[in-house]
């Protein structure tokens, strides 16, 4: 980052925000040159049944790249999936018990990195000798945003213990759980100008599946796109002046994706100037960040910000914003 006063930047790397150059910072090595992967960003874990928990996280671009996550139950391995997938539902759990998850990539060098944060869920009671299931979801919307992305919408099933999870299926495959009390998601990391078939199924504390809806069927966009529908949102540009130096001070609210946002780009003057990756738990509703510009007046910056995406693929830009120091 152009001209970071040392203190500034130690100051944010030793917080829950890490602030990258845009040419990157080295993973950390493992002895010989052996390049470790990242400990996962935006892990979450949310009850899909009284005896499942949904746990996804963050696709990471590494170098090896990653071929593997492991996830944990306590110090336990019970789910190891491929590099491309970046959720998994951990099933055979008690009802109305506490688990603690945590995430580890292995890359193709086989080596496993840090592991992510821990995260915790706690599963439903069981509904006895509940054979029932839900209601099937009516009234199926979606639609394409743009190249890369759907959004769809249901409406809520119903079940006498209640409905613990959405399923979201992609024609026979399940590609994503959202709680009982969601009925909309937004799916990402679709391919350009291809027909999808959607799904959704219910799902009640004691495992029980309602139906499929009826089929969402839409196709993307064909080539590449802005991304506007995965783009933050609310973006405002200002400056300030402290101890005769410029800063530019940004606020947005992030892409209404599934999933934890954990890495947002800034462009400045067409090119990418830093990195934000937030460590511990991205803020909730608007988001703000300053950065330091130099120490001339009258120079107008242009700014916009991306988000990467938890399928690991970069969002749209946000608006552009022309700020002006010292203005």
């Amino acid at each position: 980052m152009r001209g970071v006063p040392p203190t500034v930047l130690r100051a944010l790397v030793c917080g829950a925000l890490l602030v990258l150059p845009s040419c990157g910072w080295g993973a950390p090595s493992a002895g010989q040159g052996e390049r470790l992967p990242g400990a996962p960003l935006g892990v979450t874990a949310a009850a899909g049944s009284a005896t499942s928990v949904h746990v996804m996280w963050n696709l990471a671009e590494e170098d090896p790249p990653v071929t593997h996550y492991e996830v944990y139950r306590g110090n336990t391995k019970v789910a190891e999936v491929p590099g491309a997938e970046h959720m998994v539902d951990v099933t055979r759990l008690k009802p109305s018990t506490g688990y603690v998850f945590t995430v580890r990539a292995r890359n193709s060098a086989g080596a496993s990195g840090p592991p992510s944060k821990r995260v915790r869920a706690t599963t439903p009671a069981a509904v006895t000798a509940d054979r029932t299931p839900p209601t099937r979801p009516g009234s199926p919307r979606g639609k394409a945003v743009g190249s890369r992305a759907a959004q769809l919408s249901w409406t809520r099933s119903t079940d006498k213990g209640g409905v613990a999870s959405y399923d979201v299926y992609q024609g026979g495959s399940k590609i994503h759980s959202v709680g009982g009390a969601q009925t909309a998601t937004v799916v990402t990391g679709l391919r350009p100008g291809t027909a999808y078939a959607f799904t959704v199924r219910a799902r009640d504390t004691s495992d029980n599946t309602s139906p499929p809806s009826e089929t969402v069927r839409l196709t993307t966009a064909p080539g590449s796109d802005d991304g506007r529908g995965t783009a933050p949102t609310a973006f405002r540009a200002t400056t300030h002046r402290a101890d005769g130096a410029y800063y530019i001070d940004l606020s947005w609210v992030a892409p209404p994706v599934d999933g934890v946002i954990s890495e947002y780009q800034i462009h400045l003057d067409g090119r990418a100037a830093t990195s934000l990756v937030w460590g511990g738990n991205p803020p909730h509703g608007t988001a703000t960040y300053s950065f330091y510009v130099g120490r001339t007046a009258d120079e107008t910056h242009r700014v916009r910000i991306r988000a990467k995406l938890p399928d690991g693929t970069w969002g749209g830009f946000s608006a552009q914003r022309s700020v002006t120091t010292g203005g």
